[in-house]
């Protein structure tokens, strides 16, 4: 029985727990030391002498350490024991300090005071990561650098072009689709452009290939130059480049680098002996205007490139019939959002949230849409910016207000009792001095308990005037009215002000979530932001969900809810009225509406109450 009970002990993971509180050392070592072998250090130096000596499988350290810091400390550990996990526990509940500790070489990041179900679960995450790291080094052999060569040869054939080492069509393709995932999130332009050497050919057939590659070598790097940091050239077929541009405010800038990449293209080439003056034509196509997805976007550029080909060569043309065109399709459109507003032609649509955990529908986000009498159903990209540059977005956002709200208790009084709806609120809106008491009378209007609405307002808005805004937030609480941060990532990133203002939720960009399963520092960013929030007791709602990867790992962080198009893309009222019956039957009896209506307070009593 000695000899049994000597293996097990055996068996036990080791664990090694460094702070300079002997409470919080004892506590630690107490709960843990019931299923691990644990050692207790007060010190960052004592620990790294046990270290050179002794193997542990997870050591758990606190952050700030008397002499050497506990972020000081990994990288050693990392050296020393590359297979051991780490776990950081800390005071700070900022982004900041948990994104260190990640990059740092941290598996996890734990905030005091914690909940020791918690540091359970942690380890035990952080054990089964080491398991990984065992069964990775196990099967390690003399072939892996061999292995890691060929596999980048390979990578480097499949999407970088082999004259000019530009990216190829493929990559540049997956460059622009996550440009436009950060554009919809942001709210921000990008554009493609397609280039092509006019006589290109005649080069080819009269100086031979050798030659022409040599011009396209010197084309490659000469276009580089007229772009910044962070957007993309590439070369598509024999005298097609493409470039991506994140960085401009407008279609002057555009034409700005269309004019450079021309005066750059007239500069002679020297091609062994022989100087050769050249030009280029463009074709132009911007987000959101020209299309919303980059297969769209190319085929605009495409068009545009042919026009400027008929057009003689040497010249750039946007996707456009002309510039003028484009100013009387605004007006057009500007004129008939006035025409829009009075005569009410905006829908509601509505796209599910759903539990990440049940895959329950548990609410929905009204989004509107313009039912244009000639143009047909347009969605947001189409008018919002113009409705915000005009003002109409006033009376636009108090339509689709009221109509989601009584959707929403129409759906109630129908049996979904426990549905709720999140409505998007613009600037314009939340500065307005009648903002509350408009609200208000929404809420009266439509009969809906102010708990199943949630207003989602963006980091920005917010900021421009943080004071009032946490006033204002509070008169909207006082209601029963739940808040939302929408886009959180993308303007200030950090939760440091969340604490100072009455909010309930934080919606993640989902241009993070998109990154989650392939960029690690999309995933280090989504994981601080859950779990700092959830220690703020805010819920998370992590939007843009597409695949079940990016499910997978938001149902190991604890993530609260998600929406996007893997669940469901948004559908009219009476289509999600549809698919909401359908869960139910399938899964519960259906609802019915019990609640007692004197039992649920007046929003106008609370509204004056507070006055």
């Amino acid at each position: 029985m000695g000899l049994f009970m000597s293996e097990i002990e055996f068996n036990k993971a080791h664990l090694l727990i460094i702070d300079d509180e002997a409470e919080i050392r004892n506590v630690l070592d107490e709960f843990l030391s019931k299923s691990y072998h644990c050692v207790a250090v007060n010190s960052a130096e004592e620990a790294l002498e046990l270290i050179a000596s002794e193997n542990f499988d997870l050591i758990i350290s606190d952050i700030k350490l008397e002499r050497m810091s506990g972020l000081e400390m990994v990288p050693y550990i990392l050296n020393v024991a590359p297979e051991t996990v780490v776990v950081m526990i800390s005071g700070q509940q900022t982004i900041e300090f948990a994104i260190d500790a990640i990059r740092a070489g941290a598996f996890d990041y734990i905030t005091k005071p914690f909940d020791l179900c918690q540091v359970g679960a942690a380890v035990c995450r952080a054990l089964d990561h080491h398991k990984l790291l065992e069964t990775k080094r196990l099967y390690k052999d003399s072939l892996e650098g061999l292995l890691k060569q060929r596999t980048a040869e390979v990578e480097h054939l499949a999407y970088y072009d082999q004259i000019t080492g530009l990216p190829n069509r493929e990559l540049f393709e997956a460059h622009l689709a996550q440009a436009l995932a950060v554009a919809q999130g942001s709210r921000q332009m990008c554009s493609t452009l397609l280039l092509s050497v006019d006589g290109f050919k005649k080069i080819d057939d009269t100086l031979g290939h050798a030659v022409g590659d040599l011009l396209l070598k010197d084309l490659a790097e000469r276009l580089k130059r007229c772009v910044r940091e962070g957007d993309t050239v590439a070369r598509f077929d024999r005298d097609e480049f493409a470039v991506l541009l994140t960085q401009f405010t407008g279609t002057k800038d555009l034409v700005k680098i269309s004019s450079l990449i021309h005066e750059l293209f007239k500069r002679p080439f020297l091609l062994e002996g022989h100087e050769v003056c050249m030009t280029a034509s463009i074709g132009i196509s911007m987000f959101p205007c020209d299309g919303e997805v980059f297969s769209t976007l190319l085929k605009n550029s495409g068009v545009a490139l042919q026009r400027a080909r008929m057009q003689g060569g040497d010249n750039y043309q946007f996707y456009a019939p002309d510039m003028n065109a484009g100013a009387l399709k605004q007006l057009a459109l500007e004129s008939g959002l006035h025409r829009a507003v009075h005569n009410e032609e905006f829908v509601i649509h509505y796209q599910p949230q759903v539990d990440i955990e049940s895959r329950e529908i548990v609410g929905t986000e009204a989004l509107v849409r313009w039912q244009h009498p000639q143009l047909g159903l347009l969605p947001p990209a189409d008018f919002i910016g113009l409705a915000e540059k005009n003002g109409l977005i006033v009376e636009i956002g108090a339509l689709a207000l009221r109509a989601a709200c009584v959707q929403t208790r129409q759906w109630q009084l129908d049996g979904f009792r426990d549905l709720h709806v999140a409505v998007n609120i613009s600037t314009r809106q939340l500065k307005r001095k009648d903002f509350v008491f408009r609200l208000v009378e929404i809420l009266a209007e439509s009969d809906l308990d102010p708990a199943s609405l949630e207003l989602e307002l963006t980091e920005t808005s917010i900021m421009e005037d943080p004071e009032s805004a946490a006033r204002l937030l509070a008169d909207i609480r006082a209601l029963g009215v739940k808040i939302a941060i929408d886009d959180f990532g993308t303007g200030y990133s950090s939760l440091s002000y969340l604490k100072r203002l009455p909010i309930d939720t934080v919606k993640l960009d989902r241009s993070f979530v998109n990154g989650v399963t392939a960029h690690p520092d999309h995933a280090a960013l989504v994981m601080a932001i859950v779990t700092l929030a959830h220690n703020l007791r805010l819920r998370v709602i992590a939007e843009g969900v597409e695949t079940e990867e990016q499910l997978n790992f938001l149902r190991l962080l604890r993530c609260d809810q998600g929406q996007g198009n893997f669940f469901d893309k948004p559908a009219a009222a009476d289509l999600i009225k549809r698919r909401w019956l359908q869960q139910v039957l399938n899964q519960r009896p259906l609802a019915v509406e019990t609640v007692p209506e004197g039992n649920r307070p007046d929003p106008r009593c609370v509204y004056e109450a507070f006055q």
